[in-house]
């Protein structure tokens, strides 16, 4: 199945190795009514391949926003550059879009798909091939055997969660996007996508925001502190101690 901080600001998140960035971004700012009220401001982020980055922060901080933009679903922002596998690219580039996959932390989207529909819907749109295998081993790890024949606009909101989660665990994207992937999670379901999280970097990179910082200090291997839309301060591993990141949190 699947295998197994100090204040740097807007700098590159890295092991510290001399690698290839996944993805870099220069200059982004994002807004929702006008430019001069903007939600993010001037961000600049890199971040390498098979990494695991936790975003966190207060209300209103940006976490969802950085998601959406880089989901494409945000669409007042200005990027100054962005390089994809250390290639200029655009957020509407097909090579970026096909190696990006979401799990929104709402999402009532393909309401009339069955959970089956949904995923074959999905891979054919990325040009994959559905590895079955590893499709039923998600769905049994998130108890969802019940679930694969329901109409996606049926289940409750946890349910909904763990559909969305098994297709982006089973697409297997280079970057795969979580915004607060724990929320309407049972016991069982949060101990197994932790563990997912942390056999993801056999595949790709995940960025994901989370205000619990249990999930974050358990699998990430660097945390930003983003706040009024920049980056405040970043944890690197020895340095996620919840309290201490919640020290900063409420300076």
């Amino acid at each position: 199945m699947f295998m197994q901080a100090g204040e740097v600001g807007n700098s590159a998140i890295n092991d510290g190795k001399q690698q290839q960035h996944l993805l870099s971004m220069t200059g982004l700012c994002a807004w929702y009514r006008t430019e001069t009220d903007a939600v993010i401001s001037n961000l600049h982020l890199e971040i390498g391949p098979n990494q695991i980055i936790g975003l966190v922060g207060l209300n209103g901080a940006g976490k969802s926003t950085l998601i959406h933009v880089l989901s494409g679903i945000h669409r007042h922002y200005s990027l100054e550059r962005l390089k994809w596998r250390n290639e200029d690219a655009s957020l509407t580039s097909l090579a970026f879009k096909r190696n990006r996959y979401t799990v929104f932390s709402e999402d009532e989207s393909f309401e009339y798909f069955t959970f089956e529909e949904y995923v074959r819907h999905v891979f054919r749109s990325y040009g994959r091939e559905v590895r079955h295998d590893t499709l039923d081993e998600l769905v049994e790890g998130f108890n969802f055997q019940k679930y694969r024949n329901a109409f996606l606009g049926q289940l409750s909101m946890g349910s909904r969660r763990k559909a969305y989660l098994i297709t982006g665990f089973a697409l297997r994207p280079e970057l795969l996007l979580l915004d607060e992937p724990v929320n309407g999670l049972d016991f069982e379901s949060t101990e197994f996508l932790y563990r997912l999280m942390n056999e993801y970097r056999s595949y790709g990179t995940i960025l994901f925001s989370s205000h619990v910082l249990e999930s974050l200090c358990l699998t990430s291997d660097s945390i930003i502190i983003l706040e009024a839309g920049s980056i405040r301060h970043t944890f690197l591993q020895g340095e996620m101690d919840p309290e201490h990141i919640r020290g900063v949190l409420n300076k």
